[in-house]
């Protein structure tokens, strides 16, 4: 009886901790949110998305970063997930107790815990410099390289959740390891590649340290590759630091705009995913 009633008190205890944790972190973000809110939806209009980035007192939007973030975020996923999708199936098919796996997971974990700001910094040595000029091509290569070890870990792992038995059976009829990995393992374990590629657009869409150095920012209109270009993390952080109170105001409107977008797509993929009952 005195076991069970530790037990029983162990367990209340867990359960808890566990409850008071998570309110703990629900908390944070819910004033998180409720800042943004407060601060930036007041400031949203048709010149946001319609205006480039103004001038000290004069009026104006966010057209300018706006596409360019689209821009660079677009290019940093269509460089990185193919990348860490092959490396993940390798990793999940082929890599399995040989010493290349074991080499590629040790230098694929380097990569995906490296700070931002030193893949920036890679990045603008080998093809700014190069160059000679900033570049939204060179900004989207930085986030490639954060993208890549995110998609090649969430892959893995993905594929190593599908049973071996699919594969035996595939086998067991004749159909070739190609055919199996596409046409079973992939559709097995669709849903989570896809999570990983939207974890890898949420996880890039914000950030700035590699675009300091690669792609800089740009005060006019440009969807120009290889010139420097507009994008919203860059202009919240200049825009923030500035002493104009319009700035601020649009610095909030830039932060509002980047956090609901990647809460919506997230929210979307999820409903679009669920599996139906």
């Amino acid at each position: 009886m005195n076991l069970y009633r530790r037990r029983k008190l162990v367990n209340r205890f867990n359960m808890t901790a566990a409850v008071a944790t998570t309110l703990f972190g629900l908390f944070w973000l819910a004033w998180l949110l409720w800042t943004l809110i407060g601060h930036g939806i007041g400031y949203i209009d048709w010149s946001v998305f319609t205006q480039p980035t103004p001038p000290p007192g004069g009026s104006g939007g966010l057209s300018n970063a706006i596409v360019g973030s689209l821009i660079v975020t677009a290019v940093g996923t269509l460089i990185g997930a193919p990348i860490g999708i092959l490396a993940g199936t390798y990793l999940a098919e082929y890599g399995r107790g040989h010493k290349i796996g074991a080499l590629v997971r040790f230098f694929n974990d380097v990569l995906l815990s490296a700070p931002s700001i030193i893949l920036g910094l890679f990045v603008y040595e080998i093809i700014v410099v190069s160059m000679g000029h900033f570049s939204a091509l060179a900004g989207g290569i930085a986030l490639s390289l954060i993208v890549i070890p995110l998609n090649v870990r969430i892959t893995e792992n993905m594929m190593a959740l599908v049973p071996d038995t699919l594969r035996e059976a595939a086998a067991a009829l004749g159909i070739p390891r190609w055919k199996i990995i596409t046409r079973i393992v992939y559709r097995a374990a669709l849903s989570g590649i896809v999570t990983g590629i939207i974890l890898g657009v949420a996880r890039i869409a914000g950030e700035t340290a590699p675009l300091l150095f690669t792609a800089l920012n740009n005060n006019f209109f440009s969807t120009d590759l290889l010139q420097p270009i507009a994008n919203l993390p860059i202009m919240i952080f200049q825009f923030a630091l500035s002493p104009y109170e319009d700035w601020h105001h649009l610095a909030w409107v830039g932060a509002f705009l980047i956090t609901f977008a990647i809460l919506a797509l997230n929210i979307l993929v999820r409903l679009v995913l669920r599996p139906n009952k």
